[in-house]
């Protein structure tokens, strides 16, 4: 989507961002050959996104291109803190046409192969039932091929009907997931206790090992009980994107051979990059991780 950030003296600055996206740009610059699946619209600022996206090194020919829609659209405000509050004009937009567009049908079955499919919570909120339905089966396909599936829990409330639906949908996608990245507060908020070994033994049980529960500033909790805290204690400048930097730097250390507490250090490090400068994904600028 399209993200307006808030900047000083009233101002507004245009980016892009979105959770699965922000992960993906993330992947690419550490070196994974990666492919993002969505709809664009035809009009002049997706055709802007697309070229900056390649730039980046995403693979874009699974974007679809929606005549009749345009680009999803989210605000962020920031608080002292760097703590954020979204505002979103995406119900029209291209997104959630993304199963229900002529090439849908390739799409769908170039999901189903990859190695690795990774997904949200907020990816199933944003696309209507039957969109889900497909989704969720590529996810089934690419586990059944000895693939990897990572499913974020991401919960936004004003992209759900009810608690109760994105609670049993989040719970189905768990059970397609090989690898679980969810946010306690996120967990909390869809009804489980205010406990990451709690949340790890829920998703566990449903059928995701492994399962490395994010808690903010705390660091997080792996799959065996080990409590990994950042290496250093941050004030961010901006905490929009954290848990997306996290995810790809986790994931991109474990689908190098590294192990689970090695890759959370990793994923601490990229996100603690991302904190401390504005925007959900941050320009390069020589610093590590990417230097």
């Amino acid at each position: 989507m399209l993200e307006l950030s808030a900047r000083a003296g009233g101002l507004w600055q245009i980016g892009y961002g979105g959770d699965t996206l922000n992960t993906a740009v993330h992947l690419a610059r550490l070196g994974c050959t990666v492919a993002y699946a969505s709809a664009l619209g035809s009009d002049a600022f997706s055709a802007n996104l697309r070229q900056q996206w390649q730039a980046e090194g995403l693979d874009c020919s699974l974007l679809l291109t929606d005549p009749a829609r345009s680009t999803g659209l989210y605000s962020i405000s920031l608080d002292a803190a760097g703590e954020r509050t979204f505002s979103y004009w995406r119900s029209d937009s291209a997104a959630r046409q993304m199963f229900a567009l002529p090439d849908s049908a390739r799409l769908a079955e170039a999901l189903g192969e990859a190695q690795v499919l990774a997904f949200s919570l907020i990816s199933l909120a944003i696309l209507p039932m039957a969109g889900r339905h497909l989704l969720l089966d590529a996810a089934r396909k690419v586990r059944a091929a000895g693939g990897q599936v990572v499913f974020d829990g991401n919960f936004r409330p004003r992209l759900w009907d009810s608690q109760a639906e994105a609670a049993h949908l989040r719970d189905i996608a768990i059970a397609v997931a090989s690898i679980g990245l969810p946010t306690l507060e996120d967990e909390v908020a869809l009804g489980l206790p205010d406990d990451a070994q709690a949340v790890a033994a829920h998703w566990q049980r449903l059928g995701c090992a492994e399962t490395v529960v994010k808690l903010g500033a705390k660091g997080c909790l792996l799959p065996d009980g080990t409590l990994v805290p950042p290496p250093q204690v941050l004030q961010p400048v901006d905490t929009s994107g954290a848990g997306d930097a996290f995810n790809a730097g986790y994931l991109a250390a474990r689908l190098a051979g590294a192990s689970p507490h090695d890759a959370a250090l990793r994923g601490h490090a990229l996100a603690g990059w991302c904190v401390m400068r504005p925007g959900a994904i941050p320009p390069r600028d020589g610093q590590a991780p990417y230097a």
